[in-house]
């Protein structure tokens, strides 16, 4: 069960303030928030609120799932870069990856500013066209191709992961698509459906109903490997080599955690990462994996993917300033 800002709002404000280092040696001493920079909704509410009702009894302190959306969610990133209470942690998707390569100033250096405390989930987008339209992912990059610039592909708006999806598989494929942005994935499935745009890249989630209905064909998924909810779409990479856009969500802390909060953390986390776990099968259902291996893998994603996206930007000239 979330438990409201405004139920524990008082409390919170009464402990912010000291640094982490003048903790004590047992933590948490406070309630501990979990923030989102995104809107309620999205695909972190399902880990966020099962980390909320799993820690709480754990931790001895209230756990508060607070979302602070805005541009982009550079507004929730930063405001736990620059949190001083030693409570503060961020679950975020890959745009803490992607956002230092969009914006010039975000008010905050992933590398320097947030501690990697875990990996959370990894999943595929999945590329799709309506029931009618290419056999597979080689007819419809062929398409592209003799038709630059004509063949279009929804987008959650500009910079999103799908657009940067897209964006990355033009440089790899050589090829030219036209970029439809839309606000939220619902409006680009429904625009798929109408014959607005000829593809959908998107959560695979959203997309299997359509999927199982036969209203849609996918034509491959965006991480390295096939995906087990759908064994027998190919990954992208498969046919254009190189080709993997996994979309992720993280677990960060600010920069003035103690080391024994991300131990902590992660301690008590860990157990879910089992298959058998009952979060691990609520991702599986969804399409995720869930992964909660601790910060080493999670600071191996930021510094292979924040070059790798200042590249992909930068060719692509697409910018949110």
């Amino acid at each position: 069960m979330e438990t409201t800002r405004r139920a524990l709002g008082a409390g919170l404000l009464a402990g912010l303030g000291a640094p982490a280092a003048a903790q004590g040696s047992t933590w948490p001493t406070r309630p501990v928030r979990l923030i989102s920079p995104f809107a309620p909704g999205g695909p972190q509410d399902v880990p966020a609120r099962y980390f909320v009702e799993y820690l709480t009894p754990r931790l001895g302190q209230p756990v508060v799932y607070d979302s602070r959306a805005g541009a982009g969610g550079q507004l929730g990133m930063q405001h736990v870069a620059t949190a001083t209470d030693g409570h503060s942690f961020l679950i975020t998707s890959n745009s803490v990856a992607t956002l230092p390569a969009l914006k010039r100033d975000l008010g905050f250096d992933p590398f320097t500013d947030l501690l990697p405390v875990t990996m959370v989930t990894e999943a595929p987008l999945v590329y799709c066209v309506r029931a009618n339209g290419p056999a597979n992912l080689q007819a419809f990059l062929s398409r592209a191709k003799e038709a630059p610039g004509r063949v279009s592909v929804g987008s959650s708006g500009i910079g999103s992961a799908t657009h940067l999806a897209s964006a990355f598989l033009m440089q790899k494929a050589g090829i030219e698509l036209l970029h439809v942005p839309y606000r939220g994935a619902g409006l680009i499935m429904t625009a798929l459906l109408a014959g607005e745009i000829d593809a959908f890249v998107g959560d695979l989630s959203l997309a299997l109903e359509h999927i199982r209905a036969g209203t849609i064909r996918p034509l491959g998924v965006t991480t390295a490997t096939r995906a087990p909810l759908l064994p027998e779409v190919p990954a992208i990479g498969e046919t254009v080599p190189g080709y993997a856009v996994p979309f992720w969500f993280g677990l960060f802390a600010a920069k003035q955690t103690a080391p024994e909060a991300i131990t902590r953390m992660n301690a008590e986390l860990a157990p879910l990462a089992a298959p058998t776990s009952d979060l691990s099968r609520r991702m599986a259902d969804r399409g995720s994996l869930l992964m909660l291996a601790g910060p080493d893998p999670l600071a191996q994603r930021l510094r292979s993917e924040i070059p790798q996206w200042r590249d992909v930007v930068r060719v692509a000239g697409i910018t949110m300033d």
